[in-house]
């Protein structure tokens, strides 16, 4: 409040613009139920009591054995997610979606039940409208396929307790299923893919209850005897609920991801458009800078493919990675034009200073555009804490001749201005994620290899290789899950990739003169 007050004062006096530039911002209850341990205790206690719930509503026989053996499985599960998933566990958001997915699976499950019981569904096509894949897919989609996989064991468990005695059909059925509708959603680049696994899985319950006899009986013997229009029923509910849930699927899964903020590989592609606002104003306004981006984009891409990381989030950072130059992109040396340069008529740390704001410019120009948070992290961590070093060197060496002046003058040392390196260093933080640590790289690569006079293999894998080992040696990617063989791998794409993208083009000879043109030439030489 003190501080609002004493903004307008010097707003009013003309010492301050009176903008505020926009900034992440962690607050400390958003940090307590993120990663709390009173809210996370508070999600599994609620949890159990849900399986309490379907358990004791309805005509169960043993509710309280029933009980007994969901809570053992319960801890099993709670251990198996922190064993082999404790980001997970450590994020309330994720842990709040896996929980509420499965609970409403088994939900579900619990209303197909019991309307079954009390004669609203018949007994014969209950077990063919279970939509088993339904925490399968969400989960393999929006957290990844061991998520899926985890799903797919533990609902069919809890799933098989509902339908009575663990039921060995209904947890082979679920089980299978899920795996299937796990294994074809790897990688989920488009809506349609979702569907082709709901065929998949309703097909796959179609087979595995026709094998269980679930759907039939089929008299061979005599085939007048048999209900062709049940089975026909049968079939197509198994088929259509396996399609039926990967649409549901679909719909909801726009509304997970802005709830949970997380972002699936459908939601990167479509950020991935050229025609979103600030990339056609970068286009616009600072070609220069679109283009460098494109190349960044293309190195970063190949690069994530030989060492695990997402292709599409290095795609999609490295085209916003620096938007911030779009404040005063002519001080920017893809921008600038060959007659002019605008750093000539300022002083290093005033150079530094523009050259340096274009990150925190960016953050703000991606936060007012509500930008993807990956996104704005990648705008923060692809210069890390480096040094400006071109200006800082220009400093230091007009530092030096300052000194020899004065010398000549007979000044005193304490007359010429110290040299800071953190007035010429970039605010960090440093690379945090593999993506990050990639467009990192490929920005630095990209923009050093525009000064290489004749491109050629050797020299490209040289540039390649020293940026990386000063890299390496200043600290930047100590932060960044990036082990050392894999940054060489990465070494080698970059190198790959630039030789392609700055290959020299063979010199086509000239075409010779016509007969016209040539006798033309004779003359004029003639009348000379």
């Amino acid at each position: 409040m003190f501080g609002l007050f004493r903004r307008w004062r010097l707003v009013g006096k003309g010492l301050d613009c009176g903008k505020r530039r926009r900034t992440i911002e962690e607050s400390d209850f958003l940090q307590a139920l993120q990663s709390g341990w009173t809210v996370r205790s508070i999600l599994l206690l609620a949890f159990v009591v849900g399986l309490a719930g379907l358990i004791f509503s309805g005509q169960q026989e043993e509710p309280a054995k029933k009980f007994l053996l969901c809570v053992l499985i319960f801890i099993t599960a709670i251990a198996q997610l922190w064993i082999n998933h404790p980001h997970t566990m450590r994020a309330n958001s994720k842990l709040c979606m896996l929980l509420g997915v499965l609970f409403a699976q088994l939900a579900v499950i619990k209303i197909i039940l019991t309307q079954a019981a009390s004669g609203n569904i018949d007994l014969q096509l209950a077990p063919l409208l279970v939509p088993y894949a339904f925490a399968p897919l969400i989960l393999s989609v929006l957290l990844g396929r061991n998520h899926g996989i985890y799903a797919a064991v533990f609902a069919s468990l809890w799933g098989s307790l509902l339908a009575g005695r663990i039921d060995p059909v209904f947890l082979v059925i679920s089980l299978i299923t899920g795996f299937i509708a796990v294994f074809v959603t790897h990688q989920v680049r488009r809506r349609s893919r979702l569907v082709r696994a709901g065929i998949y899985v309703g097909l796959a319950t179609w087979v595995l209850a026709a094998t269980f006899g679930q759907i039939g009986p089929i008299v061979w013997e005599m085939p007048s005897q048999t209900d062709w229009r049940m089975i026909a029923w049968q079939s197509v509910s198994a088929i259509s609920m396996g399609i039926g849930t990967a649409i549901v699927v679909s719909g909801i899964l726009p509304i997970l991801e802005h709830l949970f903020k997380i972002t699936t590989e459908i939601s990167w592609l479509e950020m991935s458009d050229l025609n979103h606002p600030i990339l056609k104003r970068l286009s616009l306004e600072a070609p220069g800078t679109y283009h460098h981006s494109l190349a960044v984009a293309n190195l970063a891409e190949a690069a994530a493919e030989v060492v695990d990381a997402n292709p599409t989030i290095c795609r999609v950072s490295s085209y916003f990675h620096d938007i911030g130059k779009l404040i005063k992109p002519q001080y920017f040396t893809e921008n600038t034009h060959h007659d002019h340069n605008p750093h000539d008529d300022l002083t290093p740390t005033m150079s530094a200073l523009i050259i340096v704001a274009h990150v925190k410019e960016g953050v703000d120009l991606a936060l007012k555009n509500q930008l993807n948070c990956e996104i704005v992290d990648v705008i923060r961590q692809h210069h890390g804490t480096s040094v400006v070093s071109y200006f800082h060197q220009r400093a230091l060496q007009q530092q030096q001749d300052a000194r020899l002046g004065g010398k000549i003058m007979n000044m005193r040392e304490d007359d010429i201005p110290d040299v800071s390196e953190e007035s010429f260093r970039y605010p960090g933080p440093r690379p945090q994620t593999k993506e990050a640590a990639l467009v990192s790289l490929a920005d630095s690569i990209e923009s050093a290899s525009r000064s290489l006079d004749r491109p050629t293999p050797q020299r490209i894998d040289d540039l390649v290789r020293q940026i990386i080992k000063e890299r390496l040696s200043q600290g930047q990617l100590d932060e960044a899950p990036l082990t050392i063989a894999e940054i060489w791998r990465a070494a080698e794409s970059f190198r790959f990739s630039l030789v392609n993208m700055l290959h020299a083009r063979i010199a086509y000879p000239k075409r010779p003169e016509s007969g016209t043109a040539a006798n033309s030439k004779r003359e004029e030489k003639s009348a000379a």
